[in-house]
């Protein structure tokens, strides 16, 4: 385990902003802790409002994530107030957070984590809790504690699972006493907790603990019996990726059925060594590595078996099946295990795992499906090591139900923005570096879309797609270089979209170009480029997404930007008023023929759009203001002036 800590840094900093660093340091490291996982506090002396001297653990907030959280995630509580708790026996959960917010020193301060107590009954002024992945392969197997003795002797001791809140944060306690040497305690299916003096020497120990046990894990790999060699491997990336691009948006319908989802794929080479042995795809019912997992993953994963023949039909009846299957299943387990008064979530599947073609996991936008896909792909690291050194166990199912349904756990979704109006859509946007496709752009992610940005122009392009990323905070576009006038770019341009989003709900079909010249004068290659981007190239993108639309079965919809001069055409603009008709009319089959897929077709029809167009090039306006009769410098006021609202 790399050592991160950088005592430049960390030398000026105290308290608070020493407890930030420290976390930070930490969320680095994702085989320490991954999205929202584990948590960290201090224990210091400071004042008051009254200006008295109190002892006050500062405690991460619940569902911060320790890589990017700030001081403001932190939550002050009274140390003194929270020790008395020490000698109760018994204390339930609501008791429990109604005395913790009681202690909270500043009342806008985050909810804090479900294991304040944890790190208040530890003595010592520094403690941090992860969920590293060596430590974890160590205590999913039939006998961990025998495992953690031989690897760490009497300085580490295991503590029994428990959920997470008073009971498992008096056990740790209670380890600690009578263990007065103890460098650190290993939770059963569940993590690491570690302290220090200092923030140094208690993330030090977080090293030197989780070091030991990768080093105890590639001395048992080196002499572990060789895994089975990996079946169902295909043997192209160009036909795996092919059949994910017409699985996802067949899958995405499926498993949309409640609420719609976002579908993320990976089919890295540890992705393919898991999901191609079968060894591995028994062991992944087992169940998750750690219980917090589970609102993001779920207890399983559905395995998929793709049939022989590659047809949309028989795919879309194979996933059906065992898509089903899953959710009556899920249904099932929740009956059988769950506790009075809870409601049943969204039983659809997380997370897929496809032989021959790689992983999906699903969420309601990309960033929740890559959270499931990082997640998922610790749990199978943690899966193939446990297996190697002894046999995968985890928790009981109905220890598992329990932690999915348990409202401490659930109430990190409720901290959660309000989903906007176009969440959980996926657009796909032509000529989106242009002047009107950039502002539809802007607005799809400002309302929350997932957006797929393509264009000829691939430098303004991938530009364009960074700085939208940077004002919503998320990598919310993805830029895809697509020349519409060419079947092979379009075809490609859309198997990518579909292997980032998981499919479509909007096309903005925006791309355009214009030229000007009285017909006695055109040339064969103005004509021919100009039906070649607004008539075929508009023809070509359609046709891809109503494959799309119709393999996803959830309906869908199309924007077409047409223009003004497909109904009111102008002198000398023959091939761009023709080619515009064109799309208009296809336009109007297009919604004739959508309707029974439940797809809708509109169009606008734009006129004389200056800012920041690449329509109007000093040759077009050149050209246009010779047809009207005017100084070329005159041309925009001439249009603001003819139309109706003179804007």
């Amino acid at each position: 385990m790399q050592d991160r800590w950088c005592h430049s840094i960390a030398a000026g900093l105290d308290g608070l902003d020493a407890l930030v660093y420290a976390t930070r340091t930490i969320g680095e490291e994702s085989e320490l802790v991954v999205w929202g996982g584990g948590n960290s506090s201090a224990k210091v002396v400071t004042e008051d409002h009254l200006g008295r001297e109190i002892r006050v653990l500062w405690m991460k907030g619940s569902g911060s994530d320790m890589r990017t959280i700030t001081p403001g995630q932190f939550t002050p509580l009274r140390l003194d107030e929270l020790l008395p708790l020490l000698e109760r026996d018994e204390m339930t959960d609501e008791d429990m957070v109604a005395y913790q917010s009681r202690c909270v020193l500043k009342p806008a301060a985050p909810k804090p984590s479900i294991e304040t107590l944890l790190h208040a009954f530890l003595p010592a002024p520094h403690v941090y809790h992860t969920h590293a992945d060596s430590i974890c392969a160590l205590t999913d197997t039939s006998d961990s504690a025998k495992l953690i003795h031989e690897v760490y002797g009497e300085d580490v001791v295991l503590v029994r699972y428990i959920r997470p809140g008073f009971r498992l944060a008096k056990l740790v306690a209670e380890a600690c006493e009578r263990h007065p040497g103890l460098g650190a305690i290993v939770l059963d299916k569940h993590g690491l907790v570690t302290w220090g003096d200092t923030p140094k020497a208690a993330y030090s120990q977080t090293i030197r603990i989780v070091s030991e046990a990768e080093r105890f894990i590639r001395r048992r790999l080196r002499g572990a019996v060789p895994r089975a060699r990996p079946t169902n491997v295909t043997a192209s990336v160009t036909d795996r990726r092919s059949r994910a691009a017409l699985l996802a948006p067949i899958l995405r319908g499926s498993l949309s059925k409640n609420t719609r989802m976002l579908v993320a794929y990976d089919d890295s080479r540890p992705v393919l060594a898991f999901v191609n042995d079968h060894r591995a795809r028994m062991v992944s019912q087992v169940g998750p590595f750690t219980p917090d997992h589970i609102l993001h993953t779920k207890a399983r994963p559905l395995i998929l078996k793709l049939p022989q023949t590659q047809t949309p039909q028989r795919i879309a009846h194979v996933v059906s099946e065992e898509v089903e299957g899953y959710r009556q299943n899920y249904i099932r387990y929740f009956k059988r295990y769950k506790s009075p008064g809870v409601t049943m979530l969204d039983p659809y599947p997380r997370v897929i795992l496809v032989p021959g073609v790689g992983l999906f996991t699903t969420g309601k936008d990309r960033r929740a499906a890559r959270i499931a896909r990082d997640r998922y792909c610790h749990t199978m690291r943690v899966i193939l090591r446990a297996s190697a050194i002894d046999t995968y166990t985890t928790i009981s199912p109905k220890e598992l139900c329990d932690f999915e349904y348990w409202p401490l756990e659930n109430f990190k979704l409720s901290l959660l923005p309000p989903e906007q109006q176009l969440s959980r859509r996926i657009a796909l946007v032509t000529g989106a570096a242009g002047a009107i496709g950039r502002a539809i752009a802007a607005r799809l992610v400002r309302e929350g879309t997932s957006v797929v940005l393509t264009d000829v122009d691939e430098p303004k392009l991938r530009a364009l797609s960074n700085e939208l990323n940077n004002e919503s905070g998320e990598a919310n576009t993805v830029a895809i270089p697509m020349d519409v006038s060419q079947a092979p770019s379009v075809v490609d341009g859309f198997r990518k979209a579909v292997l980032a989003y998981g499919g479509l709900d909007i096309l903005v079909s925006n791309a355009g170009i214009a030229r000007s010249a009285p017909v006695g004068l055109l040339t064969d290659e103005d004509w021919r480029e100009c039906f070649a981007v607004n008539a075929t190239g508009h023809f070509l993108v359609c046709r891809e997404a109503i494959r799309i639309f119709k393999n996803q079965g959830l309906g869908g919809n199309v924007v077409v930007v047409a223009s003004k001069n497909a109904l009111a055409p102008g002198k000398h603009f023959g091939p761009y008023s023709a080619s515009k008709a064109a799309q208009a009319q296809l336009s109007r089959v297009l919604a004739i023929e959508g309707a029974e897929l439940g797809v809708r077709v509109n169009m606008v029809n734009p006129d004389a759009v200056f800012e920041g167009s690449g329509l109007w090039s000093p040759e077009i306006r050149q050209a246009r203001a010779e047809a009207y009769g005017i100084p070329v410098e005159t041309i925009q006021d001439y249009c603001v002036a003819r139309s109706l609202l003179k804007v």
